[in-house]
Formats: structure tokens, C-alpha cells, sequence
């Protein structure tokens, strides 16, 4: 696992598809909705359309609000439903990231794969076309919108806007939402996640 706010080893310690667990009845016993590995480690996938803005931004501000919480045991990725793999975050989202003492500059974009999918506990999609594009790739009840999962359902729809091609204000502004909901989503995690 890489240091929180960084991308650049983000794949370090993956386990292959075939080494997790991919039958949910050999996975430890849900509770609150998530299924978790006999393990106890917990795979977040965080999904929007391109992994260069929303996706790698909540990636970054959950790996370091699991870092500053000390769950060790929690993984998190992003990926892009219709990503161009190796392109970069955009300046406005680095610089927005940036502002709040975290890292994107390494990021590459990732496409949402099968393999993507299967690596994750609970896939966490920006709207509802995310959600039904890992729901294609075989997410089955894994996967729901980011905002309704932090239990957020009415405020725009449910979806978090997406700043690409904005103003700088638009990325700061989608950033400060993101840091909102990844708070009230590890609130409801909390009594899953052992430090």
C-alpha cells in the first residue's frame, strides 16, 4: 500500500483475482452491508467517467482519512468507467488536492475492468451510469452511488458533479463535497474497521 495521498504504488500488494476470495459465502459475514475478507481487510473502489478527476480525488482523501484513522487494513483504488488508461489528473484537480496537503501528480488512469471490479469489497460510483457499468462487469449488490451509500440521497440527485473543463473553483468546490461524503461513508464504516 502506498503512502496516503499518493498514486504511484497503489497496485503494491494486490492480491491476483485468484488468490481473494471471489465466493461471497467464503468471505467473512456482512454486516452493515459490506462483505468483508477473512482477513478483515476491506477493498474500496471509488468510480467516475474518466479516473482523472472525481475518482482519484476520493481515492486520495480516502486513503489519507483511513491513514489518520489508522485502518491499515483498508485498500482503496479509483478507476474511470470510460478511462483513457495512463492519462493524467488534470492541473486544477492536482492543485485542488494539492490545497488540502494531499498528492495526485502520480496518478495515471485506470479503466474499470472485471478484474478491477472482483478485487473490490464496495465499489462507490460518482452516478448512476457508474454504478450500472460495474454492475455489467459483475458487482452485483457491491456496487451503489457514493452519496446514498454516505447517506446523502436527495442533494443533487445523488451524483457528485463532475468538474472536467471547469474552473479551478469547480474542482475546489467538487473536492470539498467529495471530503464531506468519504467522511459520513467512514462514520458508517467505522464499526466494521478495526485500527
Amino acid at each position: 500500500m502506498s503512502e496516503p495521498g499518493t498514486e504511484g504504488s497503489r497496485r503494491e500488494g494486490a492480491r491476483p483475482p485468484g488468490d481473494r476470495a471471489e465466493d461471497p459465502a467464503t468471505r467473512a459475514g456482512k454486516r452493515g452491508g459490506v462483505a468483508r475478507r477473512r482477513d478483515g481487510a476491506l477493498h474500496l473502489l471509488f468510480v467516475c467517467t474518466g479516473n482523472t478527476c472525481r475518482s482519484p480525488m476520493a481515492e486520495t482523501i480516502a486513503r489519507a482519512k483511513a491513514a489518520a484513522r489508522g485502518w491499515d487494513r483498508v485498500e482503496v483504488r479509483s478507476a474511470g468507467a470510460g478511462a483513457m488508461p495512463g492519462a493524467p489528473a488534470p492541473r486544477e484537480a492536482v492543485d485542488a488536492a494539492a490545497e488540502r496537503g494531499l498528492d495526485l501528480t502520480a496518478h495515471r488512469a485506470t479503466l474499470l475492468t472485471r478484474e478491477e471490479v472482483a478485487w473490490a469489497d464496495l465499489i462507490l460510483a460518482m452516478s448512476p451510469q457508474h454504478v450500472a457499468r460495474a454492475t455489467e462487469l459483475g458487482a452485483g449488490g457491491r456496487a451503489a452511488l457514493l452519496a446514498s451509500y454516505a447517506g446523502e440521497g436527495g442533494r443533487g440527485g445523488g451524483s457528485v458533479p463532475d468538474p472536467i473543463g471547469g474552473t479551478y473553483e469547480e474542482y475546489l468546490e467538487t473536492y470539498r463535497r467529495l471530503e464531506e461524503l468519504i467522511e459520513r461513508l467512514f462514520e458508517r464504516l467505522e464499526p466494521e474497521v478495526e485500527p
